[in-house]
């Protein structure tokens, strides 16, 4: 089993939680099973479709070359993700940075913005 670092499970509790939240507002609630999260970091309650993204988020997270230098992913260099979730991790993000900005996650604010 591999280390997961501090770091990295603030990633993952952080897109864990952005996923989440766009699940719930997007997606049929009747679908949802819990998705647990590695390193005992929690569950989400996700719709199929979301945890097959959850999951590939997950394994890119802990895949990550750049782990010593790590930058925010919008601005890293080299983009872990294919295409297609490139463009849905941008919609997740958009959707919901906002969401928890209007319910008042200041800590989100830092993290959408930077």
């Amino acid at each position: 089993m591999e280390t997961v670092t501090k770091l990295q499970k603030k990633d993952i509790r952080l897109i864990g939680k952005f996923v989440e939240v766009y699940c719930n507002g997007k997606h049929d609630a009747d679908e949802r099973n819990l998705f647990s999260l590695p390193s005992g970091l929690g569950e989400r309650s996700l719709c199929p479709e979301c945890a097959v993204f959850m999951q590939y988020a997950v394994t890119r997270r802990l895949k990550c070359p750049l782990e010593a230098e790590k930058p925010s992913c919008k601005h890293c260099r080299t983009h872990c993700y294919n295409k297609a979730n490139l463009e849905k991790v941008k919609e997740i993000m958009a959707y919901s940075g906002m969401k928890l900005m209007l319910r008042g996650r200041l800590d989100y604010i830092w993290h959408y913005f930077f």
